[in-house]
């Protein structure tokens, strides 16, 4: 069975100071983040700033993680596109490459309904049948849910294998992990979410958090599951205000801000994208001494 483990991290793509991609530091990043509570880096996703790389610049990312990391992980590069035939191109591709996974987000803007969802994703899956894919269902962003029988029906296909559930429907998740195959894994999009998404069978989250707190969260989760609730509870409750404001504006120009305060060179963000305003970053800046990460 494939296992992504516990602790995703959607990785943040750093910048130089004059927009390109800065290799290096992401290189860097990602080999800091598996030595600190990751098991799975999923590279250009939402938080990787993906709608504005190029997939040349995507594919360079994926190689770049993989090399640096050097087994210590495992590496989801996102794949997925409103084109299918785009998807299963850059799914394929990235299968070469020698990622353990593809990140696959219900297709955006163009709002296809529940059939179109359910051949997009099997066409992507029986293009690339032996790489694991990870379903995205994030609607506030793709304008689309991904319906909880859609998912039941995509997890009977042998290499979709999980889902990264940012929907905040925590009935939906209820319907996804009462009807799916038990091996199918489940995974929270929002951190905030995970400890409720655990009572109900998810098996992780894919975070942005965990770019900080990522120990924290494997000690959050590993408690859960050891039937110590009042040890994840108190670390659910203390990181929560980290948990927030990473997201009091549109993610990731909080967390960039962040690893900025901690010292990490990671650019701004690229337009249309912005600077955090003043505002936000003393408040991220008042949490982060709160929980002493800085």
């Amino acid at each position: 069975m494939v296992d992504f483990g516990r602790v995703l991290t959607a990785m943040i793509t750093p910048f130089k100071s004059d927009g390109s991609v800065d290799y290096d530091v992401a290189g860097n990043l990602a080999a800091h983040l598996v030595d600190n509570g990751t098991d799975t880096l999923v590279i250009c996703g939402t938080t990787g700033e993906s709608p504005t790389l190029t997939w040349e610049e995507e594919y360079y990312l994926f190689q770049v993680a993989l090399e640096a990391i050097a087994g210590k992980g495992k590496v989801i590069a996102g794949c997925g596109s409103n084109s299918t035939k785009e998807a299963i191109a850059a799914t394929e591709k990235a299968a070469k490459m020698g990622v353990h996974g593809a990140l696959q987000v219900v297709p955006y803007y163009n709002k296809p309904p529940q059939e179109g969802l359910y051949q997009h994703f099997q066409a992507i899956a029986q293009a690339s049948p032996e790489l694991p894919l990870l379903l995205y269902n994030v609607p506030g962003r793709t304008g689309q849910n991904l319906n909880s029988d859609t998912v039941v029906q995509l997890a009977k296909i042998d290499n979709i294998v999980a889902i990264k559930e940012a929907s905040g429907n925590l009935d939906q998740v209820s319907a996804i992990r009462r009807l799916a195959p038990p091996e199918f894994q489940i995974y929270s999009g929002d951190d905030s979410l995970t400890l409720p998404m655990l009572a109900i069978g998810a098996k992780g989250v894919v975070s942005v958090a965990s770019h900080l707190v990522g120990k924290e969260l494997q000690q959050m989760i590993k408690a859960f599951s050891e039937g110590d609730t009042n040890l994840a509870s108190q670390i659910h409750l203390r990181f929560f205000p980290l948990f927030k404001v990473l997201f009091a504006t549109t993610s990731p120009i909080p967390v960039k801000k962040a690893l900025e305060i901690q010292g990490w060179k990671v650019g701004s963000p690229r337009p249309p994208l912005w600077e955090i305003s003043s505002a936000i970053s003393k408040e991220l800046e008042n949490v982060l001494k709160e929980l002493s990460l800085i």
